[in-house]
C-alpha cells in the first residue's frame, strides 16, 4: 500500500428504481489511506456534481458504526474486507494504491433497489413491528437492582441487542435469510423478564412476517454471522427455534 495518496478504481452498480441496472467505471486521485469508505464517495460524488453527472446514491446516517445504514457491498463481501466494521468505519487504508473496488447494493429479493446501492430495507421494520416489542404496561420504570438478573442471561441479551439491523446477514446469505436479524430481536426480549408476557406469541409473529417478506431458509454455512458487523452469534438462530416450535406446540395444546 502507497504511504501516500492512492489512485483507486471504481466499478458501482448504478440503478433507478426496478429499471436494468449495471456498473459504472470511475477513477479517483488523491485518495487518502486515513479516509472512510464513505468519504472516498464524497468525493466522488463532489466530482461527478462539478462534471455535471448525477452522484451516487447511498445510504448513510451517523457515520459511527451505529446505524447500520451504510450498506454496500464491497469486493463480494457486506461491508467490505474487515470483520465486525461497518461500511462507514472502513477506512481507505485497507486497499491498495491501484485496485479496483466493485461496490454494490444489498442482492435480495426483500430488499428491492430503490436506486444505485439504497435498497428498500422495510421489511426489517414490518417484521419488528410483528412482534419485536412488550406491551404490556408495567408502569414506573423499576429500580435497576429491585429485577434481578442473571449476568449470562444479561450478556446474552446484550450481545443480541447490539444488532443494527444493517442487513449485511442477508446480504451475505446465498439464500437471502433474515434468521440471525429475526432471532437476535427475538433472543434479547425473550432472555429477559420483561419480555416474558408475550413470549410465545411475539416467536411466532416475527417468523410468519420473516417468511411473508420472502426471506429464504438458513443455510447453515454461518456467512451471516462472519459477516455481521456486529458479530452477533448464530446461538441466537438456535434460541429462535427452540423459541419457535415451544410457541407451536403450546398453541397447538391450546
Amino acid at each position: 500500500m502507497s504511504a501516500g495518496n492512492m489512485h483507486i478504481k471504481l466499478k458501482v452498480w448504478r440503478q433507478s428504481n426496478t429499471n436494468k441496472g449495471g456498473f459504472e467505471d470511475y477513477s479517483l486521485d488523491g485518495v487518502s489511506p486515513d479516509m472512510s469508505f464513505l468519504e472516498m464517495f464524497d468525493v466522488l460524488n463532489e466530482q461527478l456534481i462539478e462534471a455535471g453527472t448525477e452522484p451516487v446514491a447511498f445510504d448513510h446516517d451517523c457515520r459511527e458504526g451505529i446505524c447500520g445504514a451504510c450498506s454496500m457491498y464491497i469486493n463480494g463481501r457486506p461491508h467490505g474486507p474487515l470483520r465486525g466494521v461497518t461500511t462507514c468505519q472502513l477506512h481507505m487504508r485497507s486497499f491498495n494504491d491501484g485496485d479496483t473496488i466493485v461496490v454494490e447494493p444489498w442482492r435480495a429479493e426483500a430488499f428491492p433497489v430503490i436506486k444505485d446501492l439504497v435498497v428498500d430495507r422495510d421489511a426489517f421494520d414490518r417484521v419488528i413491528a410483528a412482534g419485536g416489542f412488550i406491551s404490556v404496561n408495567t408502569g414506573n420504570a423499576q429500580d435497576a437492582n429491585s429485577l434481578p438478573i442473571p449476568k449470562e442471561a444479561a450478556d446474552d441479551a446484550f450481545s443480541a441487542a447490539a444488532c443494527i439491523g444493517c442487513g449485511a446477514c442477508v446480504a451475505a446469505c446465498k439464500n437471502a435469510s433474515a434468521m440471525l436479524f429475526v432471532s437476535a430481536k427475538i433472543s434479547q426480549l425473550a432472555l429477559l423478564p420483561q419480555g416474558q408476557a408475550e413470549r410465545s406469541i411475539r416467536a411466532e409473529k416475527m417468523v410468519a412476517q420473516m417468511d411473508a417478506e420472502g426471506f429464504g431458509a438458513c443455510t447453515n454455512t454461518g456467512a451471516c454471522s462472519a459477516e455481521c458487523p456486529k458479530e452477533i452469534s448464530m446461538v441466537n438462530i438456535a434460541r429462535m427455534n427452540r423459541e419457535y416450535i415451544g410457541a407451536k406446540i403450546s398453541s397447538t395444546a391450546v
